[in-house]
C-alpha cells in the first residue's frame, strides 16, 4: 500500500508547528547518541540466522520454472534443494561436456 503524501494526511496528524515547537527543538546533532545512532539507520544489529550470500548465477530456464512455480519463497526452496544435494554428492564429481 502506498503511503499518503504528507498534503493528504490531516491537519491533526500533520500539524504545522508553532513558534514555540521551533524553540523546543532539537537538532539532530543535539539528540543523544545511542539515540541518533538508532535513527540514523546504519545497521540492524547482529543476524540470528548465518549470513547468507548475494550472487549472481545463470540457472537453465526450466529449472528457474519449476522453482518459481512454487510461490513465494522459491528462491529459499531452491537453496534447500542445493544443501540437500550437497550432503549426498560431491560436486567435483559433475563432469561437464
Amino acid at each position: 500500500m502506498k503511503k499518503p503524501a504528507v498534503s493528504d494526511l490531516p491537519l491533526g496528524e500533520n500539524p504545522e508547528w508553532s513558534a514555540g515547537d521551533v524553540e523546543k527543538s532539537v537538532s539532530f546533532a543535539g539528540l543523544p547518541a545511542a539515540l541518533r545512532s538508532t535513527l540514523s539507520g546504519r545497521g540492524r544489529g547482529q543476524q540470528k540466522e548465518p549470513v547468507k550470500q548475494l550472487v549472481s548465477v545463470r540457472y537453465s530456464q526450466e529449472v528457474i520454472n519449476k522453482f518459481k512455480a512454487t510461490g513465494t519463497g522459491w528462491q529459499t526452496r531452491m537453496d534447500k534443494a542445493l544443501l540437500d544435494w550437497l550432503a549426498e554428492h560431491d560436486p567435483n564429481e559433475i563432469r561437464i561436456k
